[in-house]
């Protein structure tokens, strides 16, 4: 940790199990709602959490965060167990008067390659992300900072937007929201994904023709 605080009161359960980055990749070429369609509207996060820069879309593999209401000492923590490529999904108990996430984290996560955040609460310092590059999703913005007391966890499943995430698992998120996939079942879903598009492409395509008739 850049930190130098005790961290003993979060549990770290470290884990290796990431998705093909390859696959994710080729999943996030497609829109959320257009995976969401291929996987019966199932997996998506609660409308709430929302895009809070103009950043482009981001998926990754996700490592997830408990933290305490309006405390942020567990991600501080899970920046020791970031791998790149990896999205930080936080359980902040939908606390939202006041910021767990800010610039000083959000220059960490750069620094470790992390690929965005989101978080079941609020963050701060929005310009600085933009600034940064880095895509955040997040349920409110306040300009209250965290405590850093914990306790938490790093790498144990969470629940954020009303969707359980497990460690792995990926998440895809663009300006509509956000979806989670469950890590088994990517390589397996890319196919549908991508019937699901050639469909749509081939209706558009249908109603523009008889639209133009």
């Amino acid at each position: 940790m850049f930190l130098t605080v005790d961290a003993s009161s979060i549990a770290v359960a470290p884990f290796e199990r990431r998705a093909d980055k390859q696959i994710v990749r080729a999943l996030a070429q497609h829109p959320v709602a257009l995976i969401g369609d291929a996987v019966q509207r199932m997996g998506m996060l609660s409308a709430a959490i929302r895009p809070r820069t103009s950043l482009g879309p981001i998926a990754g593999s996700i490592l997830p965060i408990l933290v305490r209401e309006g405390d942020n000492l567990a991600i501080h923590r899970a920046l020791d167990e970031a791998q790149e490529g990896d999205v930080l999904v936080v359980n902040a108990q939908g606390y939202t008067d006041r910021a767990v996430f800010g610039g000083l984290l959000g220059a960490g996560c750069v620094a470790r390659g992390i690929a965005g955040v989101v978080i079941d609460g609020a963050l701060r310092d929005v310009e600085e992300f933009e600034e940064l590059g880095l895509p955040v999703y997040a349920r409110a913005v306040s300009p209250a900072g965290p405590y850093k007391h914990g306790p938490g966890s790093v790498g144990m499943p969470v629940a954020c937007g009303n969707v359980v995430c497990n460690p792995g698992d990926v998440i895809v998120g663009d300006a509509d929201g956000l979806i989670v996939l469950p890590v088994d079942a990517i390589a397996e879903l890319l196919p549908r994904v991508e019937q699901q598009a050639a469909y749509e492409i081939d209706l558009k395509a249908g109603l523009v023709n008889g639209a133009s008739r």
